[in-house]
């Protein structure tokens, strides 16, 4: 009995296999893009600017741009999609359950929804 207690002990429950999963894929797709994404953004909104920054004039006139525009809201989507499963990744490690993850995945797209499409609705808001 003793033996056993102690070899209940010793168990780390963190050498078991790590269930297969697409997401370690999908979070290192996103940070590549997103690397990508934010040099493009730095060199359009700080280098080229002038004075280093752009007003809320030169905003709406360079978001008017459709080429852009759709980098900025591909920027916008990647920066949430890479939030949402660095969280996941995080709550996933403290050893949730599977009922739980499930939960979990669904509240972060349900999240993930609602940043972007708040980040749409201001976007067409400013530039409207």
């Amino acid at each position: 009995m003793e033996n056993r207690l102690a070899q209940e002990m010793m168990e780390n429950p963190f050498a078991e296999e790590p269930k297969r999963s697409s997401t370690w894929y999908w979070q290192i797709f996103t940070g590549v893009a997103l690397v990508l994404l934010l040099g493009l953004h730095f060199i359009a909104n700080h280098f080229i600017a002038t004075g280093g920054i752009r007003d809320f004039a030169d905003v709406v006139s360079y978001l008017r741009n459709p080429i852009v525009l759709v980098l900025e809201v591909l920027f916008l989507i990647v920066v949430a999609i890479h939030a949402m499963l660095g969280v996941r990744a995080i709550v996933i490690d403290f050893g949730i359950s599977s009922q739980a993850e499930k939960r979990l995945s669904q509240a972060l797209t349900v999240i993930g929804v609602l940043t972007v499409g708040y980040g749409l609705w201001l976007t067409w808001v400013i530039i409207h």
